[in-house]
């Protein structure tokens, strides 16, 4: 390669510490970034892989507000939930650092301070919403109205999460207070700006005229659009008590806005990493010598392209050369949302699958090998349950680990489990044509891969373990051994055809090793070589493996996919939209869910075996409850039960006693349904019990659960049961 750099610098985008990350996020910035940083060590270059939690703007204190905790306690939890994620899965950060240290503080208060005193900042007057019973400016996210594009009435003053537009909340209507309730009116306040406008020409030439062709085209779309567009200055600071203060006097009750604070992480995670491995960190950020990179996801485009490149220019720092920014991935034909639990959190996949029995780390390598290949490097792409299935079993079980299990099995079946020459006089066009396709695979992916075609460098990978099944399935060594035993030099064509298959193994692990790194540490493990030999310069090689060497007995790299895993998967998705889903319809309808001994008041939420529970007045509309995160959903331990007996309470009108079947265990459960049905009229009918809610005594009979019932617009209350008889205590997830 020319012009080689000296250093590079890659980033991947600094995920929210406010709640899990999915699927989506991994595939969009973090698993292409990590991909490209393993490649960069293989080939021993010096480079630096930088991540951390952005634990600033509101996201953190609305989400502290709907889990009842400080944003303190909210940023300690997920930051480590979600470094843990990342190494569970492969990510291999330099460091994963926090937005919240006092280094990054210090760093972004000095960059403020050196744009500010130079001139490069101006201050404005602007009119913004005003909460006057919770006595503070509200950021938009704590605005929340009816959508002009969809009539949503709970979109947020920047976004309507139902239909993805991009919105102010000038444009809401009906517009209230997410603190108060209240409307907000307007009030003046004083902010510092960064002027983009004044740095339109160098954008132009520098993104549309210097990487019109070496970046995505749909960042350079993205970025002539709003060039064109006009570029307006942007507030820098904001009416908030939670991020980077300003560091002015006159700036008291202002934090520096997110968007500006979080880039910048970038290089405060740099300085501590200088700190942590004793080397200096200002040539990664100043020294032209370096190559950055930013891995993100298309909604970061703008922050990444426009904003953090022209406050790195005036600061005086390198820009960087190539921002390889991803589509979206949707799943199972809907794009994923957190706020609808349309999604597969990392967490949830590690728990099914790599955490279980008959899990481990090959089945991260799984899932990183199927949204490599169907990573949306180009278009918005899809994940879906049958989809991973065959590209785990088709691709990896049946081609990939196949080959290499086959070579081992015949290594030690004819070769007495060790390494067998190369007999040069005996190579035929067959042996030559597989030589061949070792030595131009590495230079295919090597090329692929600095061009960001992840996808494609993975598939020039696998294309070379299908053509060494194919190239041993012509030459059928298990059928040259049984029906040439007494043909001279019948164990010379043996040889070649597994030595050649070994050194395609060796290959094939520092091949994988980017994308498969577990998988490539097994492979070393079953040769017996030491991990050096993951070396980018030993690609293509063909004494990898020394003749005479004694290898492992043979270990399947990967595992199959059941079908019941898949449907386990896509019920628990669909179980996950139905809850939503009549969520939604209860709140449309004035209805509402009914738990336990309760009586629902007006499309309330009934608790614990008593009245109905902070879900409003009877008969009146139901008060909305405050939004909560999978994290809550989880707790609760739902499982379908079936009624075994019902009477009525003594004294109570409203509870009857029911005796419940959970499978492995009968509870007692009172409910507040004696009004609604008849004990005689409800047995043998399924229902959905929370069972790990605390017991409670009620009329001297201890409960200890509760079902679930829905309640109509009339007040009827109706059972939520599964559409077919199943198992007592199955799960309902």
């Amino acid at each position: 390669m020319t012009n080689q750099p000296k250093r590079y610098l890659v980033t991947a985008a600094l995920p929210y510490a406010n709640g899990l990350k999915h699927i989506g996020h991994l595939a969009g910035a973090y698993l292409p970034a990590d991909i490209y940083v393993r490649y960069l060590r293989a080939q021993k270059r010096d480079v630096v892989f930088i991540c951390g939690s952005d634990e600033h703007g509101t996201a953190i204190p609305i989400q502290a507000i709907k889990e009842g905790v400080t944003p303190r306690a909210i940023i300690d939890k997920y930051h480590g939930l979600i470094k843990q994620n990342f190494a569970d899965l492969g990510i291999s950060f330099d460091i994963y650092h926090r937005t919240s240290e006092p280094i990054h503080h210090e760093t972004t208060q000095e960059f403020f301070t050196d744009l500010n005193s130079r001139g490069e900042l101006i201050v404005q007057e602007s009119e913004q919403y005003y909460d006057e019973e919770a006595k503070t400016f509200l950021a938009d996210r704590y605005i929340v109205g009816t959508c002009p594009v969809c009539g949503n009435t709970r979109a947020y003053g920047d976004q309507c999460e139902n239909c993805g537009t991009s919105l102010s909340p000038e444009m809401l209507l009906n517009p209230h207070s997410t603190l108060s309730g209240k409307p907000p009116v307007k009030r003046s306040t004083r902010h510092w700006y960064l002027p983009l406008d004044k740095h339109e020409a160098f954008l132009r030439e520098w993104i549309l005229t210097e990487h019109k062709d070496d970046w995505r085209a749909t960042v350079v779309g993205q970025c002539k659009s709003w060039i064109d567009g006009g570029l307006q200055p942007r507030a820098v600071t904001r009416d908030l008590d939670w991020g980077v203060k300003v560091p002015l006097p006159e700036a008291e009750g202002k934090v520096l806005y997110v968007w500006f604070d979080a880039p910048i992480g970038y290089i405060s995670a740099t300085r501590q990493w200088g700190i942590d491995a004793g080397k200096d960190w200002k040539p990664y950020w100043y020294d032209k010598d370096t190559k950055l990179v930013h891995f993100i996801g298309k909604d970061n485009i703008v922050f990444h392209c426009i904003i953090f490149p022209i406050m790195l220019k005036l600061h005086g720092n390198i820009l960087p050369d190539n921002v390889p920014a991803n589509e979206f991935m949707n799943l199972e034909g809907d794009k994923m949302s957190t706020s609808r639990n349309w999604k597969l959190d990392m967490q949830d996949y590690i728990d099914d699958f790599i955490k279980k029995e008959n899990g481990g780390p090959q089945l991260a390598d799984s899932l990183r090998y199927y949204l490599t290949t169907i990573a949306p490097e180009t278009k918005d792409s899809e994940f879906t349950w049958k989809g991973f299935q065959e590209a785990n079993n088709s691709e990896l079980v049946s081609k990939f680990g196949n080959f290499v299990n086959r070579v081992f099995v015949l290594m030690h079946k004819l070769c007495n489990g060790k390494v067998p020459p190369l007999h040069a006089e005996r190579m035929d066009e067959t042996d030559k044509e597989m030589v061949a396709a070792i030595q131009a695979t590495p230079g295919k992916v090597e090329k692929l891969l600095e061009e960001y075609r992840f996808r494609d460098a993975l598939f020039e990978v696998i294309m070379l373990s299908d053509l060494a099944n194919k190239y041993m399935q012509k030459k059928e060594p298990w059928i040259v051994t049984r029906t040439l035993a007494d043909t001279p030099g019948n164990q010379q064509l043996i040889d070649n055809c597994l030595h050649l298959c070994l050194q395609v193994t060796a290959n094939l692990a520092i091949l994988i090793n980017p994308f498969l790194p577990f998988t490539a540490r097994k492979m070393l493990h079953l040769m017996k070589v030491v991990e050096k030999m993951l070396d980018w310069e030993n690609a293509g090689k063909l004494k990898l493996l020394s003749v005479g060497y004694s290898l492992r007995a043979p270990e399947l790299l990967f595992r199959k996919i059941e079908d019941a895993e898949v449907r386990e998967q896509i019920e628990k998705l669909q179980a996950a939209s139905a809850v939503r889903q009549v969520a939604e319809a209860g709140v449309a309808a004035g209805g509402g869910v009914a738990a336990g001994g309760g009586v629902a008041g007006g499309g309330g939420v009934a608790g614990g075996g008593g009245v109905a529970g902070g879900g409003g007045v009877a008969g009146g509309e139901p008060v909305a409850k405050a939004e909560i995160v999978y994290d809550d959903f989880a707790k609760l331990d739902l499982r379908v039960g079936t009624i075994l007996s019902a009477e009525k309470v003594e004294k109570a009108d409203k509870l009857l006693k029911l005796n419940i079947d959970l499978g492995s265990e009968q509870r007692t459960i009172v409910s507040g349904i004696a009004q609604h049905f008849k004990p005689e009229e409800i047995l043998g009918r399924q229902v959905v019990v929370v069972a790990n809610l605390a017991p409670r005594k009620m009329r001297g009979i201890e409960s200890n659960g509760m079902i679930l019932m829905a309640e109509d617009p009339a007040g009827r209350l109706h059972f939520v049961h599964p559409s077919d008889q199943i198992q007592a205590g199955s799960g309902v997830s």
